[in-house]
């Protein structure tokens, strides 16, 4: 029998550390045991979250054969460096290539593996909103957007803007967006709360410094195979002319579509498709999101209240501070992860981030943020 190389034992660790694939293997044949039974398929409740589950192992499996696909390839490139001298310097440039993207490769895994609440599948509904300030903080907000935006393309995800109100002077005093993809809301479900913002102000003749503050809120989109009771005596549904950004491309009747919860006051609109129907069909289902949000959030009041080492992730909370003057630095101000490159993060690379807030998710505590403004 061959005795593993350090090399191939550290891809064994790899791979061993993030699955259990034998026990995958295991639940997906489980599963489908489960879906091969007709009485399954006539209940959309029951089917719909074996498929998804279903989806989730085989992709798991598929990435374990990936990692060690690449590891593989890793420990080649050693091997012929060594058989060859000659080819020593051609290996190492491969080597520098492979090496930082299996690690960042097993990074967005490790970050999977942690997706574990019912919810964690689902699509995701952001809404940002700029905080007191006019049109810095609505600059501001629409730079936040952007920021998830493109985090979604750098994941691969689909985006649809449900609805955006223009600032003044500049930027968006509000945006809807959805955001389509596999664990798309288990991923951002960190990203709730305040972003606060330093810059020298491109709005500011004197050129001061200004700090700057807007909020997202994230919520899954919720599908069938969870049961939110809306009466309909219970919505107040309005129609208005479609606008904002994109709006001569859309009808100029009144096909846009605002419904309002009275029993919570919760509100949710949609203005981007030409049909009525359309929108209102999408305003339903981020109501519905809402809904759930609403009744997950007093089911957990009383859990918060003795959960005094957890951070409290409603509206008013800051969470992480960009700062592009004096210095250059995002900090996430309840899992003290930093990333150097601002730009690289306003521009979507969220994964250290989201990682960190995961981890701590997992391990079952998250600290109070703190106030870094001192050291400003």
């Amino acid at each position: 029998m061959n005795t593993p190389t350090p090399r191939s034992a550290t891809k064994c660790a790899i791979c061993g550390s993030i699955f259990d694939s034998s026990r995958l293997k295991r639940e997906l044949a489980s599963i489908e045991e489960k879906i091969a039974d007709p009485a399954v398929w006539a209940d959309a409740a029951r089917s719909q979250p074996l498929m998804r589950e279903r989806k989730r192992l085989e992709t798991l499996l598929a990435d374990d054969r990936e990692i060690e696909r690449r590891a593989d390839d890793i420990q080649a490139y050693f091997d012929l460096a060594k058989e060859d001298p000659a080819s020593e310097v051609e290996m190492a440039t491969e080597l520098e290539r492979e090496i930082p993207a299996l690690r960042d490769f097993v990074e967005k895994l490790e970050s999977k593996t942690m997706l574990s609440e019912e919810t964690d599948p689902l699509n995701a509904i952001v809404t940002v909103h700029p905080g007191a300030g006019g049109t810095e903080s609505q600059d501001w907000a629409e730079m936040l957007m952007r920021m998830y935006l493109r985090w979604a393309e750098r994941e691969g995800f689909k985006t649809e803007i449900n609805e955006i109100q223009d600032g003044d002077e500049a930027g968006i005093k509000s945006a809807t967006f959805t955001i389509t993809g596999d664990y798309a809301f288990g991923l951002l479900s960190g990203e709730t709360g305040v972003h606060r913002l330093v810059r020298i102000s491109p709005f500011d003749s004197a050129k001061r410094r200004h700090t700057s503050f807007a909020s997202a809120f994230v919520s899954p989109e919720i599908d069938d195979t969870i049961v939110i009771d809306i009466k309909t005596e219970d919505l107040r549904i309005d129609t208005y002319r479609s606008g904002g950004k994109g709006g001569q491309h859309v009808n100029t009747t009144d096909s846009a579509v605002r419904i309002t919860h009275i029993p919570t006051g919760l509100v949710t609109g949609c203005q981007n498709e030409r049909s009525q129907h359309k929108n209102k069909e999408r305003a339903m289902k981020m109501m519905r999101s809402k809904l759930y949000e609403y009744e997950l959030d007093k089911k957990k009041a009383v859990t918060r209240k003795i959960e005094d080492s957890k951070l409290d992730i409603g509206f008013g909370s800051q969470i992480r501070s960009y700062v592009l003057q004096p210095y250059r630095m995002a900090k996430d101000l309840r899992t003290r992860v930093e990333v150097g490159d601002v730009d690289k993060v306003l521009d979507g690379a969220l994964e250290p981030f989201i990682r960190g807030y995961l981890k701590m998710r997992r391990e079952g505590h998250m600290p109070a943020p703190v106030d870094d403004a001192d050291d400003l």
